[in-house]
């Protein structure tokens, strides 16, 4: 038996974690981990309180605004955001794994936030985030999993 690393293992944490999100277009998930404690995990959707986008339809598909684009449109909250937002000051120093790379509004949140490594699962069609990381100096890994890491 071979033992899966520490990265694929939070990383299949942030996939389940992605199984609870409400966006209609693509569920994402997130996990901050500090040291080897998990400080949070989050999940996109819309703000608490508010109906969400699988029951009430997607204000972007309304608008036929492709992914990647004026997401200023959108009422969710990235699971980025609200992995950030449980972990308080715990983010600070931690790894933030992710199923996707960070949307510029997420990077700047990691940045601040103090997160000092970022793995990600997939691609997104808007890569200032990506950008806005790396000029930060935060290390941004992009991984696959059942690969050795």
């Amino acid at each position: 038996m071979k033992r899966i690393s520490r990265d694929e293992y939070y990383m299949n944490i942030a996939v389940d974690v992605s199984k609870r999100g409400t966006c209609t277009r693509r569920q994402i998930g997130s996990v901050v981990v500090n040291g080897d404690e998990i400080k949070s995990t989050g999940y996109n959707g819309n703000p608490r309180g508010l109906p969400h986008c699988d029951e009430i339809g997607c204000i972007r598909d309304e608008q036929n605004i492709p992914s990647g684009e004026r997401s200023e449109v959108c009422t969710g909250v990235h699971a980025e955001q609200n992995a950030l937002l449980q972990a308080g000051k715990g983010a600070n120093g931690a790894t933030l794994y992710t199923t996707i790379v960070p949307c510029n509004t997420c990077a700047k949140m990691i940045i601040n936030a103090g997160i000092k490594r970022v793995v990600y699962l997939d691609d997104y069609p808007e890569r200032m985030g990506l950008d806005l990381l790396n000029e930060a100096k935060i290390p941004v890994e992009k991984m696959e999993l059942g690969k050795d890491q």
